[in-house]
């Protein structure tokens, strides 16, 4: 990939950056509420997105900057396993249509912000709601720290080297974040979302073309993974478990993640978000798309010092300098976009269930919306560093185990929505049998996220996260026997202890 500076490049990319940030303070006078100063307004944009503005929210933060980074990058390193974002993308859609409006209700009802606000209501245990708390801010963080990977792929290929772009776009984020809360990366994902389409749709119609079509590509791609002696263009028998294992359980973790659940909450109704169960698969479209720029990394025969580095070299050698300027835009502003959301996730979670629940229970309103605009500052510098003083590997580890992690709340967050029948110390146990075991498994075999499980005959390696989960939920259906005959029959159905400011 070539690393010297490329004006027309760099002046498109300067350009839609600018545009951006101008956008993210102006987002402060969209919809502009009465004040600013009040969770629901700041980390929630008043509870009023429609359709439209949620279709790009909570997509912007779903098909982030590392997606479009990593997808394809895992389709040039190991070819159709790489694959597994589409399936998982795909049965996501109707867990959130079947689950989320109920979720979206609750919390609109008893002016809950955040999962672990979900929890406490249902349980009434400040220590189940402290482990979900916990489990949603250290999974978040090094996701954020991806976006910031995403990132400076991007800055790299313009011929930037050091960290100070990524200082500076930090800054940037971190300004109109605190000013706008979720209404800048609202209002920015309209303009991310299209260039992504834009950069996407000119990828996978005027690459193969150069490349001698999409037969060659798939045939070069083929040649050369037979060459490698590892990954190939379809799946091996060994690999269907594990294929169907990850995608299953990245698929119940997505909505799982605070910054996910943000763009739920903040929707308008129940209706809406039914809507965008319906539309938001025309992303994994988008996605499969960009999957097979992986397959075109090969066709071009490109020199990658990262495979991270495959979309970025394919737009610096096959199109003009201000289109891949463009494309490089798209990219780092698809960073900012999942950034914000998350950002402001965990600083809900931080301020709601921590600040409120042990420090200042008496906090007023406009008290909240401080503690979260700081917390998200915090957040963000975190995240900074760890980009800058550890290993990237670091980070993808990571955010490997927070994948994990996270999927250990789905029983406490999901399972009170449509029974009574769990209580909070078999959750809780629960919790920490997923959360701890995954967590051993995943340590002793090398930080992988598949496991070998043997039966008898039967042998097959699955998703470290779903074999967590499994472990969970058969650890909380166990003890709650237990629990539920010496403490009897529930007999309410009410939501306690909610947390209103």
């Amino acid at each position: 990939m070539k690393t010297e500076l490329d004006i027309p490049a760099l002046v498109v990319f300067i350009f839609f950056f600018a545009l951006v940030t101008v956008l993210g303070f102006v987002a402060s006078r969209w919809h502009r509420p009465k004040t600013l100063a009040s969770l629901d307004e700041w980390g929630l944009g008043g509870r009023q997105f429609g359709t439209w503005i949620t279709w790009f929210l909570v997509g912007g933060d779903f098909y982030t900057a590392y997606t479009v980074i990593a997808v394809p990058s895992l389709v040039y390193s190991v070819g159709a396993y790489g694959f597994f974002a589409l399936p998982y993308t795909i049965l996501v859609y109707p867990f959130v249509f079947m689950v989320m409006p109920k979720l979206w209700q609750v919390a609109k009802d008893n002016g809950y912000v955040t999962a672990a606000d979900v929890v406490h209501g249902r349980y009434g245990s400040r220590t189940l709601e402290a482990a979900v708390a916990i489990t949603g801010v250290v999974a978040t963080m090094p996701y954020i720290a991806l976006q910031l990977i995403g990132m400076a792929a991007a800055v790299k290929a313009l011929g930037f080297e050091g960290e100070w772009p990524l200082i500076a776009a930090f800054i940037v984020l971190a300004l109109y974040t605190y000013s706008s809360g979720l209404r800048a990366p609202a209002l920015i994902a309209f303009v991310k979302d299209i260039m992504i389409y834009i950069a996407v749709i000119a990828a996978v119609s005027f690459i193969p073309g150069k490349l001698g079509g999409y037969a060659a590509v798939f045939d070069a791609a083929d040649q050369a993974f037979k060459a490698k002696g590892s990954g190939s263009i379809l799946l091996a028998p060994g690999q269907y478990v594990a294929y169907a294992t990850l995608a299953l359980g990245s698929a119940l973790a997505a909505f799982m993640y605070p910054h996910t659940l943000t763009g739920i909450f903040a929707s308008k109704s129940a209706t809406t978000i039914r809507k965008n169960a319906v539309l938001l698969p025309a992303y994994t479209l988008m996605l499969g798309l960009l999957a097979l720029l992986g397959y075109m990394g090969h066709a071009a025969h490109l020199k990658l010092a990262s495979n991270n580095d495959v979309v970025p070299a394919l737009f610096q050698t096959l199109f003009p300098g201000w289109f891949a300027g463009f494309a490089f835009a798209a990219i780092a502003i698809g960073a900012l976009v999942p950034a914000a959301v998350m950002s402001i996730g965990a600083a809900n979670l931080f301020t709601r269930n921590f600040w409120k629940a042990y420090v200042n229970p008496d906090v007023t309103n406009a008290q909240e919306a401080g503690v979260a605009k700081i917390a998200s500052l915090v957040v963000k510098v975190g995240a900074l560093l760890v980009i800058i003083y550890l290993p990237t590997q670091f980070a993808l580890d990571l955010q490997l185990l927070g994948g994990l992690w996270i999927l250990q709340t789905l029983p406490a967050l999901i399972f009170g929505l449509f029974t009574r029948w769990f209580t909070a110390p078999a959750l809780l146990a629960g919790w920490a049998v997923g959360l701890f075991g995954g967590t051993y498994l995943t340590w002793m075999d090398g930080l992988k996220p598949l496991h070998l499980i043997s039966i008898g005959s039967f042998s097959a390696t699955a998703y470290v996260g779903l074999i967590a989960l499994v472990g969970n939920v058969a650890v909380a259906v166990l003890l709650n026997v237990v629990v539920r005959k010496t403490a009897g029959p529930f007999t309410s159905d009410s939501w306690v202890g909610a947390p209103k400011a």
